[in-house]
């Protein structure tokens, strides 16, 4: 008995001791459990949020704040391919067709000439057929094009013709050949259009894109930058055009007259006109801020109302001043100014009191160097507003004021 009590007592002792330390090691294990649990946990819930904090950026990067913005999403990596593929689309060919008046020597026409000569006197029609290519670019989902004034001028209708291959008779709206803008209408709906930018804000060095007709080359494409802005019509050699030029080195030759000039982001900063003969790498277009303005009256109107004063320039220089002593006999006292050459009968400069010899020294106290900038001034202030002018008179300073006409038509 003793022996079996002795042997029971020991296997519940041992029983107890292994109680013993199971206990601490379950609990243990449970904590350490937890623990595991709780990283495990811990890092799924990180990586869960970390996935969905990166979804939710990578949402709010695609999130375009406007539709233009969304229109211009890069969609092939090549920023030049995707202004392509959004604006070619809008961008169109225009084929123009004149009659143009033939000028007969007066002699072939004499009979004496003619009764000797009648059977060498090559037979020359009284009128001749100009045709001509150019580009221009749709506004409006309805039709309305902006394109250069020279590429319609003398026709009332021309054909044009979309990326897409239709083709559709287009009316000229209007032309004004002082800034060679011209707007044509054709009738069709839901039409690709141009996103318009902001040429008051281009740098010199932004990329610029030329899309148009070159050489009769349909949909041709070329890039530069902007290689300056604000270049008068006098330095590009166009005196007689009443605007500040975009220069770029992106190529520019016949046929591209109207076609867009385009930022990086595919909106239309100016349109292609201007090419200088025997120039290479150097382009020119109208600002596009401009040549809408002059796009509204046209359409509006049918003809644009140019600010006029009436007088004739000449920027003094050194060799100017000279050849004036010399020649006219002119005792000019300065020599920075514009001199006034010549003042027309009955026009508003003639009415303000101004004279042939004056020195036009500023306007509205801006100081001015050249009649470039005498003429962007005077384009800049409306018809009927007075234009308070700064001159120099025998040595002597004198202000006017100058109410602003209409300049006549032609």
């Amino acid at each position: 008995m003793k022996n079996n009590t002795l042997n029971l007592n020991y296997s519940q002792s041992s029983n107890s001791q292994s109680s013993i330390w199971k206990t601490p090691l379950t609990y243990v294990s449970l904590l350490l459990f937890g623990v595991g649990v709780g990283i495990g946990g811990a890092y799924t819930f990180s990586q869960s949020q970390l996935l969905a904090e990166t979804s939710e950026s990578l949402k709010q990067s695609q999130i375009i704040d406007s539709p233009e913005e969304l229109a211009f999403a890069p969609t092939t990596g090549n920023f030049v391919t995707d202004v392509v593929n959004k604006v070619g689309p809008a961008v169109v060919r225009i084929d123009a067709s004149r009659t143009v008046s033939t000028e007969v020597p007066p002699m072939f026409n004499d009979p004496f000439f003619r009764r000797f000569f009648g059977s060498q006197i090559p037979e020359i029609p009284q009128e001749q057929i100009q045709r001509g290519t150019g580009s221009g670019f749709i506004l409006s989902k309805d039709g309305q094009i902006l394109t250069n004034a020279h590429v319609v001028a003398g026709t009332k209708e021309v054909t044009v013709t979309l990326k897409d291959g239709r083709t559709f008779e287009g009316k000229v709206l209007g032309t004004d050949p002082l800034t060679d803008v011209g707007v044509i209408k054709i009738e069709a709906n839901n039409l690709p259009t141009v996103k318009q930018g902001n040429s008051d804000d281009l740098q010199v060095g932004e990329w610029a894109i030329a899309i148009g007709n070159p050489l009769g080359l349909d949909n041709t494409v070329t890039t530069g930058i902007i290689s300056a802005t604000g270049r008068l019509s006098s330095q590009v050699g166009v005196g007689d055009k009443r605007v500040e030029f975009i220069q770029t080195d992106a190529a520019i030759n016949p046929g591209n007259s109207g076609g867009p000039l385009l930022n990086a982001n595919g909106q239309v900063i100016g349109m292609n006109t201007a090419i200088i003969q025997n120039a290479q790498g150097i382009g020119f277009a109208i600002p596009i801020n401009r040549a809408e303005k002059i796009a509204e009256q046209l359409i509006a109107n049918g003809k644009v109302e140019h600010p006029f004063l009436g007088i004739q320039m000449v920027e003094i220089t050194p060799e100017i001043k000279k050849k004036l002593e010399e020649s006219q006999g002119l005792n000019l006292t300065t020599d920075q100014g514009v001199l006034i050459v010549k003042v027309m009968p009955n026009s508003p400069a003639e009415q303000a009191g101004i004279k042939a010899g004056d020195i036009l020294q500023g306007v509205d106290r801006k100081l001015l160097n050249n009649p470039g900038e005498v003429q962007q001034a005077v384009e800049k202030t409306a018809v009927g507003e007075s234009l308070p002018l700064q001159i120099e008179r025998n040595g002597k300073p004198l202000n006017l004021s100058v109410k602003v006409g209409v300049l006549p038509t032609q």
